[in-house]
């Protein structure tokens, strides 16, 4: 399966741009999987500790007015995250789309940085720590957001083929959270796929191989990043979760 990581800018006109580059991209290369950064349609708001009702809406709006743009990466699969309301608490959710079935809630956010400048916990309510993949045309994806990565436990008991990590930044330095990333891919024996925001928010996407091994990174003058990797779906029935328990 060919599998696209990417980093796209945080500034809203840029970022238009850069999905009309993506988009060309992926069906250039006949990706069949893509990751989106964490939060991908929206600039990002946590870096204040002080919640702001009208920008948490307006990031709420601006996803659900993107969403129908994903079916222009159709027929790959994408995997991102967004900000959804859940009665009164708000999540960072991870989603599956594909097409025609549209988005899939799939895993939210558990793991919340307070820290100066990264005050997600002010933004959003931590979820129930749930590590469960889905299974999607007979392969097993799971996902992990943002600093997710550094909390205690994961899908290291699970049998997983795609461990999707998408980010807004790495708040502990790019070479710990990669290497981070590589001891992930090896305790779930998953292919780990990371997309970020481009800019100060560090960029370079990556493809990891089950081995820990790093396969292909981004960069600025390359955002795009495809590889064609041994994904082969079993003969399983796919089981579809459209609701998710917070």
């Amino acid at each position: 399966m060919k599998i696209t990581v990417c980093e796209l800018p945080d500034e809203r006109k840029a970022f238009a741009a850069a999905w009309d580059d993506l988009v060309e991209h992926v069906h250039d290369a006949n990706s069949g999987l893509v990751v989106l950064p964490e939060m991908p349609f929206s600039p990002w708001f946590a870096h204040s500790d002080r919640f702001d009702r009208s920008v948490w809406a307006a990031a709420v709006r601006a996803h659900d007015e993107w969403e129908h743009r994903l079916r222009e990466l159709s027929p790959a699969v994408v995997l991102a995250t967004r900000p959804v309301d859940f009665g009164n608490e708000r999540y960072d959710e991870g989603f599956l789309w594909e097409e025609p079935v549209g988005v899939l809630s799939m895993h939210a956010k558990s793991h919340l940085p307070d820290d100066e400048g990264d005050r997600e916990a002010s933004w959003f309510d931590s979820a129930t720590a749930e590590f469960i993949p889905i299974e999607v045309r007979g392969l097993r994806m799971a996902m992990l957001i943002g600093c997710e990565m550094w909390a205690p436990r994961g899908y290291d008991a699970e049998t997983v083929d795609v461990l999707a990590m998408p980010r807004s930044g790495d708040r502990v330095g790019f070479e710990n959270c990669l290497q981070r990333a590589r001891t992930l891919a090896q305790q779930a024996h998953a292919y780990a796929l990371s997309s970020n925001r481009s800019g100060d928010f560090g960029g370079q996407a990556w493809i990891i191989s089950p081995e820990g091994n790093v396969l292909g990174m981004s960069n600025a003058s390359q955002p795009f990043l495809t590889m064609d990797i041994a994904l082969r779906a079993t003969k399983v029935e796919c089981r579809h979760f459209d609701v998710f328990a917070y």
